[in-house]
């Protein structure tokens, strides 16, 4: 549980460090008609983040809470995620982390088995959500490493 504790925590800088070195123009490039721009790609996973530690609270502090899923696109097309301040949502998403490491560094072993339950997917215990938070943003890192060597920018 240690490891996955670290990585993430350490999700924020693996981000900043992935576009550290972009242009608002690269950060902004959208590589296909129906594809997220990088710029989309933050807000996206600091609006999961949102929704996904109110879910970890709730799978921590309720028995076996029911637990909502969210629709990624209706999101990022009805909120305007273009429109949106990517410095704003960076910082929400490095708060959301940084408020949840004391819970999770004080967690005991039984609590990680606790779970909640989704009405279209069924029950996922919380070690299950934390290691999907860390594997989502692992996604989206490779997925942003994609849109960089679509610009020629080798990493």
């Amino acid at each position: 549980m240690d490891a996955l504790i670290d990585e993430y925590s350490r999700g924020y800088e693996m981000l900043m460090e992935s576009i550290n070195e972009l242009s608002e123009e690269e950060i902004r490039f959208k590589p296909g008609k129906d594809k997220w721009s990088i710029h989309q790609i933050i807000i996206h996973i600091t609006d999961s983040e949102l929704v996904s530690t109110h879910r970890l609270k709730k799978v921590l502090s309720e028995p076996e809470p029911l637990l909502t899923s969210t629709d990624q696109d209706a999101w990022a097309n009805s909120l305007e995620y273009e429109q949106l301040d990517r410095k704003e949502y960076f910082l929400l998403f490095k708060l959301l982390r940084s408020s949840m490491l004391p819970i999770l560094r004080n967690l005991r072993t039984e609590q990680f088995e606790r779970g909640g339950v989704y009405a279209d997917a069924g029950r996922f215990t919380f070690k299950e959500l934390l290691e999907y938070r860390v594997l989502h943003i692992r996604g989206h890192l490779d997925q942003i490493e994609r849109i960089k060597k679509s610009l020629g920018r080798a990493t």
